[in-house]
């Protein structure tokens, strides 16, 4: 799927072909965030469409691969729209946006690793700037509430930030991390690197 042409650009698609499309990514999804190793052909049989249909809307593995890990952060956007933080200190804030969107980061923690030799880890780490967006302000936040460390800067702190929560799913992928504690370990080891360092 290009993105040298605006979505605006494009033509509408008919009806039938925009469902087969949501169908080829349910099942990319299903299967990337499963198993290692997923095929074009397997995400069409999972589909439940033909060869053809599925290279017409996604020419190679690399387009697909971009369209499912964007199916993938649009979920995890979904997952906290509306949430309201606005009443909590920042590294409450961080915590409750960390558990509510936690059910959709488990889902697709193993797309990361199963998309990683078709798309630009560049490309990767832009495309889930929607996603961090809301941990940004939450930063953003947290320094002007004094709650947060000012001496290292906020772009390496988004950064270890990201890394960090991927190294939680890879951790848990691997059984190296407990299911039932990951998310306030994850929780814990975040605020650690956030919080002011004492002398």
């Amino acid at each position: 799927m290009s993105d040298s042409v605006p979505p605006s650009a494009r033509p509408p698609r008919r009806a039938d072909a925009q469902r087969n499309i949501d169908r080829i990514l349910d099942a990319g999804l299903r299967l990337y965030g499963s198993a290692p190793g997923v095929s074009m052909s397997d995400v069409a049989k999972e589909a439940g469409v033909g060869r053809v249909t599925l290279y017409t809307h996604f020419p190679s593995r690399a387009d697909l691969a971009r369209a499912v890990v964007e199916r993938a952060i649009d979920d995890a956007v979904r997952s906290v729209a509306g949430l309201d933080l606005s009443d909590l200190p920042a590294d409450e804030a961080l915590l409750t946006l960390l558990r509510t969107q936690w059910h959709t980061l488990d889902r697709h923690r193993a797309l990361r690793g199963n998309v990683r030799s078709d798309v630009d880890p560049d490309w990767l780490r832009e495309r889930h700037d929607p996603a961090m967006g809301n941990l940004e302000a939450l930063v953003e936040r947290g320094i002007a509430e004094g709650l947060f460390r000012t001496d290292l800067p906020r772009e390496w702190l988004l950064a270890a930030m990201y890394h960090l929560i991927h190294a939680a799913a890879d951790e848990l992928s691997a059984g190296r991390l407990d299911e039932d504690r990951a998310v306030d370990v994850l929780g814990e080891t975040l605020l650690s690197v956030l919080r002011p360092s004492t002398p």
